[in-house]
């Protein structure tokens, strides 16, 4: 029994130790706490400002000759899936009339040569679905690949544009609700994009 009472007397005397230490590291760390909010502001207890520009995504894309050019690619590629996609169904709308036509003036001397027809139509409808598709999927990537390279050419220049002036962040017009029109520079940025575009000779 005595030593059953030593021991609990010593577990007591163990919490209130471990307790104590606790408390202790708790009160050194409550100033530290404290005081890192503070870190984020200047010697005398004022936030720094940032250095904040902005420009018009639809500007840029109005105004820069790369995206301008994309843009013509880009009604020229659907206007060539458009025209590919009548052809085809032209092709198969006078091939279908032809075997109706046969078929009415009693063209076919036997149901197998009426069928081989009817296979060979059904398989001009299958190619020209593979051809269509085909199209416009390299049609798809051909684009995304544009304006991925249109993306990074504006990023690009931001950045090399950016290491001369030293703003702290260039943000999109859309990112916002309002901007001071005072730190639009979507003109600057516009006139250096086009300045460095050598636009590439598509008759060559």
């Amino acid at each position: 029994m005595k030593k059953l009472a030593l021991s609990a007397n010593i577990l007591a005397l163990s919490l209130a130790a471990v307790m104590a230490t606790s408390c202790g590291n708790n009160s050194a760390n409550t100033p530290a706490q404290n005081a890192a909010p503070a870190a984020s502001q200047t010697a005398d207890g004022v936030a720094p400002s940032l250095n904040i520009r902005y420009v018009d995504h639809d500007s840029i894309m109005a105004q820069y000759n790369l995206a301008k050019d994309f843009q013509e690619a880009y009604v020229r590629a659907l206007s060539k899936v458009d025209n590919a996609r009548q052809a085809k169904g032209a092709e198969l709308q006078k091939f279908a009339a032809t075997i109706e036509q046969k078929a009415r003036s009693n063209g076919y001397l036997s149901e197998a040569s009426y069928n081989a027809d009817m296979a060979t139509l059904q398989k001009k409808q299958q190619e020209a679905e593979n051809y269509l598709a085909n199209l416009s999927r390299n049609t798809e990537n051909e684009l995304a690949q544009q304006q991925l390279q249109l993306n990074d050419s504006i990023e690009k220049f931001i950045k090399e544009y950016n290491a001369t002036r030293g703003y702290d962040a260039i943000l999109f017009k859309a990112a916002g609700i309002y901007f001071n029109p005072a730190l639009d520079i979507t003109a600057e940025v516009v006139a250096g994009l086009n300045a460095r575009y050598n636009k590439v000779d598509e008759s060559k």
